[in-house]
């Protein structure tokens, strides 16, 4: 457990992301692991509540962040459904140029330091699919349901896409650890867990699982060719199989998540668009890091 309360938490993060969000990333990784019951239970509560209102400043920072892209938000759930889709190809990170580098140029080993990141900072969809699908109502949830079931691969091991990429990880000797990761990939880990697991962002969750669905078949086709290039055979599955099957997710995700949810709580489109343009920025800092490491030069910068 940290010794730093909230406040120093708070002070640090803008003068020390990667200290912060390596703070966010292990209070996940504790949190969120299977346990038994143990007599300093109460210290746990205690620094769980301290750390759920520094999240809760970050996701809010975030929110502010975001708002520029959210000036032309249709108010009709055919307008938000067209509006969501138009995000492929115009949305932060779209097109970034490292992806067609990573599948035509890349090394190995830089091929392995960037897939080091990717694994470092997956949140597991799985689990952030079934802890945002909680008192969803039926039609949604019921896509929610499917999306979890392909998932977990139908109810085969050998299907599941957790453990795709984890075999996809041994195979090329990657050992993530929190410190030795680039902090705007902890970031987007910790928003999507904080999207999933506080329910005031169960809606936010909504909107930025659904870009990734929407987004990642570009991105995967272009990781999967150059693991083809540099010779990975059977374990370059995961990326393969995400650059088709989640082109048919994003489909029924925008047609019976969104659209059902913009008609029947138009309350909620504006949380489910920010969630997805929130995903779509931590994704961006990534890519712009991810440049900076591999190819020597300084961070883009991204305006909202």
């Amino acid at each position: 457990m940290s010794s730093e309360g909230p406040a120093s938490l708070l002070a640090s993060e803008p003068s020390d992301p990667a200290g912060f969000h390596r703070r966010l990333a292990h209070w996940n990784h504790r949190r969120l692991a299977p346990a038994t019951p143990r007599r300093d239970w109460r210290d746990d509560v205690r620094h769980d509540a301290e750390m759920m209102l520094v999240e809760g400043d970050f996701i809010e920072r975030a929110r502010v962040e975001a708002a520029p892209w959210l000036a032309d938000l249709p108010a009709t759930a055919d307008g938000f459904v067209a509006w969501f889709e138009a995000l492929k190809g115009s949305g932060p990170g779209e097109a970034d140029p490292l992806f067609p580098w990573l599948a035509e140029t890349a090394s190995m080993e830089e091929m392995r330091w960037f897939l080091l990141q990717e694994v470092a900072g997956e949140a597991g969809f799985e689990d952030l699919v079934a802890m945002a699908q909680v008192k969803m109502p039926t039609r949604p949830k019921l896509e929610l349901a499917r999306n979890y079931w392909d998932e977990m691969g139908r109810g085969s091991e050998a299907g599941m896409h957790g453990p795709m990429l984890d075999r996809l990880a041994t195979a090329l000797d990657l050992h993530p650890r929190i410190e030795e990761t680039a902090w705007p990939s902890l970031a987007l880990g910790n928003t999507l867990v904080a999207f999933s697991t506080q329910r005031r962002y169960a809606y936010h969750a909504l909107g930025a699982l659904g870009a990734v669905e929407l987004t990642a078949p570009w991105r995967a086709a272009h990781v999967a060719e150059g693991l083809k290039r540099l010779g990975v055979g059977v374990e370059r599955k995961y990326f393969a199989l995400h650059a088709t099957l989640d082109i048919a997710h994003s489909e029924a995700w925008n047609e019976e998540v969104l659209r059902p949810l913009a008609q029947e709580r138009p309350e909620c489109v504006r949380a489910l668009a920010e969630g997805a343009i929130m995903r779509l920025m931590a994704g961006a800092r990534c890519f712009d890091a991810y440049r900076a490491h591999l190819w020597g030069q300084a961070p883009l910068r991204r305006s909202a």
